[in-house]
């Protein structure tokens, strides 16, 4: 077997170092994306999400997906005037018995609930408890107004 040595000049070699570290950051961020989380199809959301940007796309999937996460996350938008009692219900209004989901359209007009879900997402994918999440959470949001109250 017979191997071929490639001889660059200094200036093309940089180029090329230069143009392999771009590769791998770029391989490195994208592997990073919502794949490894719990996400509802895309295809299941109402008309509105999928014409939405990716993130508040992704907020919904993610919400639809985890309830039992985003049910215990408090919500800072000030949406508890409404009724809301976390940051689930930015993006579910009702679940009935047989399954179907009533959607709320808060998140769509809302970036303080997309934020909070995106950040949730993020911890979750890096493996944080809920209790280190509601706390990131509480801390990161508290100025923008009260929590919504969290159902026992």
């Amino acid at each position: 077997m017979r191997f071929v040595r490639l001889t660059l000049n200094p200036r093309k070699r940089k180029t090329f170092l230069l143009f392999l570290v771009i590769a791998v950051l770029w391989l490195t961020a994208c592997s990073s994306s919502t794949s490894t989380l719990p996400m509802a199809p895309l295809d299941q959301m109402p008309s509105e999400v999928q014409k939405a940007p990716v993130s508040v796309q992704d907020a919904y999937r993610f919400a639809v997906a985890n309830p039992e996460v985003l049910s215990q996350v408090p919500c800072y938008c000030g949406c508890g005037a409404v009724g809301h009692t976390s940051n689930y219900d930015c993006y579910v209004k009702d679940v009935q018995s047989s399954g179907s989901i009533e959607f709320d359209s808060h998140a769509l007009g809302c970036s303080i609930c997309v934020d909070i879900t995106r950040d949730v997402m993020r911890l979750t994918q890096e493996g944080k408890a809920l209790e280190d999440i509601q706390t990131y959470i509480n801390r990161t949001y508290s100025q923008y107004g009260p929590p919504t109250p969290l159902k026992p």
